[in-house]
């Protein structure tokens, strides 16, 4: 490789990891050419980018990027490196597992996920069970929405129940005046004569 390709793919990588949230580093080493693009194409469909990167260049591009300090992850970079970036904190761990059900790799090499460091296989399940930041807030609106739901409900449904007894009683109201209404009017003509 080039020094122009270097700085080229140094640039590619930082490019992917700018404004990145949740950064994975695995190891597909031992995957086939066929495995691995199973590997991507289900990648591809959980919007997760994956790309095949040089330890040096990664480090490199990493060491560059504004913000974020990576040196946690430097020292898991050996052998085959893949880098996965992802919107969803555990949608990478949970493509990684799914693969690991019929395959031994890939494997977890490091990840920087809400602003925490992971190395090491060992923290895979933990990474998938982390909740990402969308489904907290979903949780917390749900948990919030709850009561304010009953009582929007009960309000909904309360106008209702009224209108309901109010109906069932008007006729009667009505038909009771409507027959009372002849009586009414001759005494108020006896009345009137007496008044005289």
């Amino acid at each position: 490789m080039t020094k122009d390709q270097k700085v080229v793919a140094i640039q590619e990588i930082k490019d992917l990891l700018q404004d990145a949230k949740v950064v994975y580093v695995a190891d597909l080493e031992g995957l086939n050419a066929g495995k691995s693009s199973d590997f991507r194409r289900q990648a591809f469909k959980q919007n997760i980018k994956v790309k095949v990167v040089k330890n040096t260049l990664l480090q490199k591009a990493m060491e560059q990027i504004e913000g974020v300090d990576y040196s946690e992850m430097f020292p898991s970079f050996k052998g085959n490196s893949a880098l996965m970036i992802a919107e969803t904190a555990n949608a990478p761990a949970k493509l990684i597992q799914g693969f690991r059900k019929k395959e031994e790799k890939p494997a977890l090499k490091s990840a920087f996920v809400q602003e925490t460091f992971y190395v090491g296989d060992n923290n895979l399940d933990m990474l998938a069970n982390i909740k990402s930041r969308e489904e907290m807030i979903g949780e917390i609106i749900g948990l919030l929405q709850s009561p304010i739901q009953r009582v929007v409900s009960a309000l909904q449904n309360k106008p209702e129940t009224v209108e309901a007894k109010a109906e069932e009683a008007a006729p009667a109201v009505e038909e009771t005046p409507a027959a009372e209404a002849p009586e009414a009017a001759a005494e108020s003509t006896d009345e009137t004569p007496a008044a005289e």
